[in-house]
């Protein structure tokens, strides 16, 4: 079948579920409606108006999946051109067009400077951050054509009743159709994170703009048809409906499970109760999406649920069938958790079976001696390869020995919250030795960011935010040293409140510190804002500085500029107030010199 015949497929199925709904046909007691008498012009303009509508997802699609590609391609060449060259001045001078692109939208905030630090009524409550101006642009342009959809085509002209009943219809169309994205970027294992280079943040962003669209629509779809009942028969008639007919009451209880899910779903709400809010959440979908089934039981629309129910149920079914791998046998996965100062915890977690570890990535851990159902994402750190030696294995007498005794090992570092975090916290700290061991099972690994295309790469983290910066530095000194990067120059700028936060990663450190040629290619900037004394800040040698403070971001950044070489990539995972600095100090010079931005971030 091909993607047009499929789509038309999908867009007959949808135009054609609402004809039976009230006014083109009354259902009666029992839930049985009155057969459809067939399709008329106003249905066959709802099937073309899905049809558009599946178009435009897969325009949208295709254009970031391009863009991809060439920038992939692009990489690929530059790393290949710059790895036996030191100087790199070809690519050092940006693209006039491409840099105004990337400094007015591409990076660009939606008004002046803001757009990750959040807004906050109290130290509790917080009201979510702004979205950049691409974001913003996609999310009107994406409402307005639903808008539009919604009222294109119908003759408003006509009689009340025969408007409301093809508003009705129209909107019960687009409602049910936007739901098989909607579903698809809710989950984990999103195909087109990878397909389509945006992050999981930002598809989190349009997942929830896009329940919005959806619970509009139903809601539009439920007032259309209470007014036309009331307008011709009054409210008595609707009490009927909704007590006589399984497809009204049905459809009623839908339309109750959005607004619901609609109520409860603000930042201030998810952020403060954010585990309560999750399981709700998913309570209230399968609450919509079973009442959306007998509500369109004997509608041919219904079929399109079943695409919404598989992809839920093959993501769900995916996620599982990774974690049974990663963590089941040879023993079950482990994690030894360690208090560290700050208000912090290293986990360290001894992996049943080992995976392959990339810079950039996160897991999903759950501890059921913590919480039973809950899981949250932390960046992993760190990654070691261990011999899993037992006196029944004895020695590796082959490969396949060897890759059996082999055992993964990935650390967190997890800074005390509330929730989750501030429960593990204490179960450490209130430990005798202030750590324990216990059973644990990691989902993942997701995510991934390789930075070896770029001569200039400028690391920036705030606090923990150094969990994720720790492995580009690892990854990049390493082939720095093999001749496996286009690398010549790498900065890593950590801005903490106090040095005993240096006890996070002074481990790790040391191992990067004592890698061959490091000195040749990393250079470490701390900066210490809250130091007890200013004989605590000490700066070890020239190529590790300690300063005491907050540093210019605009004045390191064009130092670091003035000094590149070839392509540069200037990377945050921090505060909000410093991710939003390092954007502003970076788009500011993206007409200049060839630099891209990259920030880390995680909502929910």
């Amino acid at each position: 079948m091909t993607t047009k015949n499929f789509l038309r497929w999908i867009s007959i199925m949808a135009a054609a579920g609402l004809v039976a709904s009230e006014g083109a046909g009354a259902p009666t007691g029992g839930g049985k409606g009155a057969a459809p008498a067939g399709p008329d012009k106003a249905d066959e303009e709802n099937t073309e108006v899905s049809y558009w509508l599946g178009w435009i997802w897969i325009s949208i699609v295709g254009t970031f999946l391009v863009y991809q590609v060439v920038f992939h391609f692009i990489r690929y060449v530059r790393t290949v051109s710059c790895l036996n060259n030191d100087t790199q001045r070809y690519f050092a001078a940006p693209s006039a067009i491409f840099g105004r692109f990337k400094r007015y939208i591409l990076d660009a905030p939606l008004f002046r400077t803001r757009h990750h630090r959040e807004y906050r009524l109290s130290t509790a409550i917080n009201i979510g951050t702004l979205p950049s101006r691409l974001q913003m642009s996609f999310i009107v342009g994406y409402f307005a054509t639903n808008v539009a959809f919604c009222v294109i085509t119908i003759d408003w002209s006509g009689k009340y009743g025969a408007v409301a009943a093809e508003f009705r219809n129209r909107c019960g169309v687009l409602a049910v159709v936007n739901m098989v994205p909607l579903f698809l970027l809710a989950g984990r294992n999103n195909p087109f994170i990878t397909f389509c280079g945006i992050s999981f943040d930002t598809f989190n962003l349009i997942h929830r703009w896009f329940g919005r669209i959806v619970v509009l629509e139903a809601i539009a779809h439920t007032i259309a048809w209470m007014a036309s009942r009331v307008h011709s028969s009054g409210w008595k008639a609707v009490q009927m409906a909704i007590n006589d007919s399984q497809l009204i009451m049905t459809g009623l209880i839908a339309t109750c499970a959005f607004v619901f899910l609609l109520l409860h779903s603000p930042s201030a709400i998810r952020h403060a109760f954010y585990e309560t809010f999750l399981h709700f959440h998913i309570l209230g979908a399968a609450l919509a999406i079973g009442a959306l089934w007998f509500h369109l039981k004997t509608l041919p629309q219904q079929q399109i649920l079943y695409g919404v129910i598989a992809l839920w149920a093959f993501e769900r079914t995916c996620r599982l069938v990774l974690i049974v791998l990663r963590n089941v046998g040879k023993g079950g996965t482990k994690a030894d958790v360690e208090v560290l100062p700050g208000d912090a915890v290293r986990v360290t977690i001894h992996m049943a079976r080992p995976w392959k570890f990339q810079p950039g990535q996160h897991a999903y851990l759950y501890m059921p001696a913590i919480g039973i159902w809950t899981n949250h994402p932390f960046s992993l750190a760190w990654s070691e390869e261990e011999e899993n030696l037992c006196e029944e294995k004895g020695l590796a007498m082959n490969r396949q020995d060897v890759l059996e005794m082999r055992r993964t090992s990935v650390s967190m570092i997890i800074r005390r919250r509330t929730g989750f975090t501030e429960k593990l916290f204490k179960k450490a700290d209130l430990s005798p030795t202030g750590k324990f061991t216990t059973s644990a099972v990691i989902e993942g690994p997701y995510g991934g960011e390789n930075l070896t295309s770029y001569g200039t790469v400028m690391l920036w983290a705030a606090g923990i935010g150094i969990a994720h910066q720790v492995p580009h530095v690892r990854d990049l000194v390493a082939k720095f040293a093999n001749g496996t990067t286009a690398t010549r120059r790498l900065t890593l700028v950590w801005i903490i409140q106090s040095p005993e936060h240096l006890e996070w990663i002074s481990a790790w450190m040391t191992t990067i510190l004592s890698m061959p040629r490091r000195r040749d290619v990393l250079k470490v900037l701390l900066f210490v804002t809250r130091p007890r004394s200013t004989k605590e800040i000490t700066s070890p040698s020239s190529s590790v500085q300690m300063f005491p403070g907050k540093p210019n971001v605009q004045a390191l950044i064009d130092q670091e500029m003035q000094g590149g070489i070839g392509a540069a990539c200037v990377s945050v995972c921090g505060t909000g107030s410093l991710a939003d600095d390092v954007r502003r100090a970076v788009r500011v010079r993206e007409t200049v010199w060839n630099v891209d931005f990259r920030e880390e971030s995680f909502s929910w």
